[in-house]
């Protein structure tokens, strides 16, 4: 158990001042309201106090009583209590079963004589749910047995509004809105007035010990149970709080936020309802009433009365926070809020947050102590300057005054601890993280962002590359030299890149790459440095860095100029001419940049088709001789030569074919052949020369792509007599010839066919294309029927409109007028619309639109 000085005794009433020398008085009761403080005696007197505080130097408060009048209620029995009711400037006083009216200032009872009869004690219901200000609502436990009764008392009358029966004789009462927390026999209960509803709480043996029913807040009460617990109850019966231990020979009770008072025969004791510990203890005998009153906390023995003035909050909390008790020092903090200006307030909780983060920092709490340096705004440069060097060397930042810590930095705080040193750091790295992108780092900007690269550089974290290829406000002095000296060379090109330095950037991680610096960062340097080159608008840099490059790896180099955005490539400096006329020395990157120009961006332009095909052509004669054209990579080659002569038709046909022929290339002359119109060449050389049947078939489909049918068919027809003129004796010819037809039967003229094919082939060796045939015609005369049959429908339509038009007739006299020109008619000859309106026919071939109708239509 900490103990902490909560509160002080000060004397507020002497007996001397109450009671001269009369020695038979007692107090019985107290009220206080604002700066009036009432006592009620055993002899029924009133007395009226002002009270005025006045601060000491201590921090602490002293009171002083003037007396200003007491008034005798004209009964012989004591009075039990009072209540002041503000709002009606009236003072409620139980004395000798009732409760009477009096005026707050004189002290005399209203002139109409409003009193509650009947009443062993009362309790005001400070939420009260009438909604009328000039009435309170007060409840009574009656003298009939087992009843409750609620009234609303008024300036000068009273009203009862309910009458409550109970399961026992009620001994104490508190009330909550329509809630009721009654004290019975043995035990408490939740009454609600309004439905009747109750919910028991917990047993408790008043024989032993009078009961404590106390109000604490919305909805809370605090009550005396069995073994010595202060315990918490809710109108729904549960318990929000855990209890607190106090005396077993307790008497009274009260709440300061955020602890509990206690009173018995000789102590007040305080407990905190944070960790339910005893904080203080006062000695004081002999007192027999505690309460508070609006935050003032009232004790008095039967001869004085006295006040617990609690110690300045400020100081409170500062110990709390000195013995490390955050949680407490925080909730206390808050509960302040009502007690202190709201500026002055908001000054003092955040510099209270702030100091309780760096205790909660200290023991290594990260989460509390995030989220208090969050809530309280702080200037996250307090917290960069516990680490040292950190901040950058150009920062004026000086700390707060008085200190929020007692730490020089974090080699003091950690005591030297290498883990808990790291600990830190891996917290500072994710707190600035966090916060960079909020409103709490503006201002700062600069100094976290490079306090966050020198953590991230430091224990080698990959974030440093995300922070670096992101919005950064690193400053470039302070950053580069620290990179530097951890090594992260790969990370101070971005930084440099960052702040448009591109050149250094770049010549520094061709330093990496050639091995004259180490950092191992990035396995892919060499092709992150052509991507970033690819995509780089400093032309001059491209062209610098382009031989080393191209030195490197010609097919990955060469995509600085491939993979360029088309429209840099268009740029004088990269056009076409330009880089081809670089790339000669460079033949693999030579021939990547003729594709990226033939094939991906499919320039139209003779002169790159035929280098191309040139170029390709020699790799494949290169190849042939070095390997016998038995190499992959050749036959790779190859059929991008094929694929090349085939598909373009801008190459220079007759060179190409100059440098293919003699060189064993049947397949390109072929091809050639083919681009020339000699088809029979072409497929002379497939069939006769290399025996390949299926290249021949589809020579005779690629060659007449887009040509339409008739050039296909004579292409087809045209390999089949090729086939049949080699006679039966050919037995690979014939098996060709016969294929041919089966699986291309309808790129063929049927009657044609059957003129051609010997009288020896059977129909079964040739049912696949005869088949197909006859479905194809088949298909085509049903076609032809169904297109004719959908004319004839159109043409009926036609006419049937046409009959319908004439079905009328048409009455022309000499005074009818043509409806265009309004001239009469000379001859019996006229157009008719479908308006009706006639009109000449030279006047129709004129115009096109009837006078009398915005769409005449159609003549008739």
């Amino acid at each position: 158990m900490m103990n902490i000085k909560a509160f002080t005794l000060v004397s507020a009433v002497e007996r001397e001042l109450l009671m001269g020398d009369r020695d038979h008085i007692s107090i019985e009761c107290v009220e206080c309201c604002g700066r009036n403080l009432y006592v009620g005696t055993n002899d029924c007197f009133i007395y009226h106090f002002l009270l005025e505080e006045k601060a000491m130097p201590t921090g602490t408060a002293t009171f002083v009583a003037t007396k200003q009048l007491h008034r005798h209620l004209g009964f012989k029995k004591p009075v039990n209590e009072l209540c002041a009711a503000s709002a009606l400037n009236r003072l409620l006083v139980l004395c000798d079963n009732s409760i009477t009216l009096v005026n707050m200032l004189n002290l005399e009872p209203v002139p109409s004589g409003a009193r509650i009869k009947g009443a062993t004690t009362f309790a005001v219901n400070e939420s009260p749910v009438n909604g009328d200000p000039f009435c309170v609502e007060v409840c009574i436990i009656s003298v009939k047995r087992r009843t409750v009764q609620m009234f609303l008392v008024y300036e000068d009358r009273v009203q009862i509004v309910k009458e409550v029966s109970t399961p026992e004789q009620p001994l104490a009462v508190a009330v909550d809105g329509y809630f009721l927390c009654l004290a019975l026999t043995t035990q408490y209960i939740i009454l609600n007035y309004s439905t009747g509803l109750s919910q028991d709480l917990f047993p408790y043996c008043s024989e032993e010990k009078p009961p404590i029913v106390k109000r604490i807040g919305r909805q809370e009460f605090l009550l005396a149970g069995p073994g010595g617990l202060g315990m918490f109850a809710t109108v729904a019966g549960i318990s929000q709080r855990a209890p607190v231990h106090w005396s077993e020979n307790v008497i009274g009770a009260a709440v300061c936020f955020p602890y509990v008072i206690a009173l018995d025969d000789e102590f007040i004791t305080v407990h905190s309802m944070l960790d339910q510990q005893q904080k203080q203890t006062l000695p004081f005998k002999e007192g027999h009433i505690l309460q508070d009153f609006e935050g003032r906390v009232i004790v008095a023995t039967s001869k004085g009365v006295y006040i617990l003035v609690p110690l300045p909050l400020e100081k409170q909390i500062q110990d709390l926070l000195a013995n490390r008790r955050v949680e407490e020092a925080l909730v206390l903090a808050k509960g302040a809020r009502r007690n202190i200006p709201k500026e002055k307030f908001q000054v003092m909780y955040r510099r209270i947050l702030q100091q309780a983060g760096f205790i909660q920092f200290a023991q290594l709490q990260f989460l509390e102590a995030k989220e208090l340096f969050r809530s309280s705004q702080l200037d996250v440069r307090e917290l960069i300057s516990l680490y040292p060097f950190l901040l950058p060397t150009s920062s004026s930042f000086t700390r707060s005054h008085p200190p929020l810590h007692e730490y020089a930095d974090l080699n003091q705080l950690t005591q030297g601890d290498q883990e808990k040193m790291a600990k830190c750091k891996r917290f500072l790295m994710s707190y600035l993280n966090e916060i960079r992108s909020t409103e709490v780092a503006n201002g700062y900007k600069e100094d976290i962002d490079t306090a966050l690269l020198k953590l991230y550089a430091e224990a080698d974290h990959d974030s440093l590359l995300d922070l670096l290829v992101t919005e950064n406000f690193c400053l470039l002095t302070d950053s580069a030299a620290w990179l530097e000296k951890h090594k992260k060379y790969f990370a101070l090109g971005l930084l440099y890149h960052y702040n448009k330095q591109d050149a250094s950037a770049v010549q520094l991680w061709v330093n990496i790459v050639n091995g004259d610096i180490q950092d191992s960062t990035r396995s892919d340097l060499y092709e992150y440095i052509v991507d970033f080159l690819t995509y780089c608008l400093d032309q001059e840099l491209v062209w610098t860095h382009a031989d080393w490059l191209l030195q490197k790896s010609e097919e990955i180099g060469v995509q600085i100029f491939t993979k360029r955005p088309l429209d840099e490539q268009q740029q004088t400096s990269f056009n076409p001419d330009n880089i081809i006329s670089s790339l000669k020395k460079y033949p693999k990157a030579l021939v990547k940049y003729l594709e990226h120009l033939v094939i991906d961006r499919r320039l139209q332009k003779e002169e790159y088709h035929t280098h191309l095909a040139i170029l390709y052509l020699e790799e494949v004669l290169r190849q042939r001789v070095s390997t016998g054209g038995k190499d992959v990579e050749a036959t790779e080659t190859q059929a991008k030569l094929r694929r090349l002569l085939q598909k373009s038709d801008l190459y220079r046909v007759h060179l190409l074919k100059e440098k293919v022929q003699g060189a064993g290339l049947p397949m390109e002359s072929a091809i050639l052949h083919g681009k020339l119109g000699e088809h029979e060449k072409a497929l002379h050389i497939l069939v006769h020369e290399m025996g390949d049947f299926s290249a021949a078939e589809d020579y005779c489909l690629w060659s007449s792509e887009g040509q339409g049918a008739a050039c296909r068919q004579r292409l087809f027809h045209t390999l089949l007599a090729m086939y049949l003129r080699a006679g039966p004796s050919a037995q690979d010819l014939t098996v060709a010839a016969v294929d041919l037809l089966n699986h291309h039967a309808r790129e063929f003229d049927v009657t044609q066919v059957l003129q051609l094919l010997p009288d020896t082939w059977s129909v079964q060796l040739l049912c696949p294309f005869l088949m197909g045939a006859m479905r194809d015609s088949i298909h085509a005369r049903r076609t032809t029927q169904v297109a004719l049959g959908l004319a004839k429908s159109e043409n009926l339509i036609y006419m049937y409109d046409k009959m319908k038009l004439k079905g009328n007739a048409v009455r022309l006299s000499e005074r009818e007028l043509c409806q265009l020109c309004q001239n009469p008619f000379g001859e019996p000859v006229f157009v008719r619309y479908p308006n009706g309106g006639l009109v000449h026919t030279h006047c129709a071939a004129s115009r096109h639109t009837a006078p009398s109708s915005p769409s005449p239509g159609t003549r008739t």
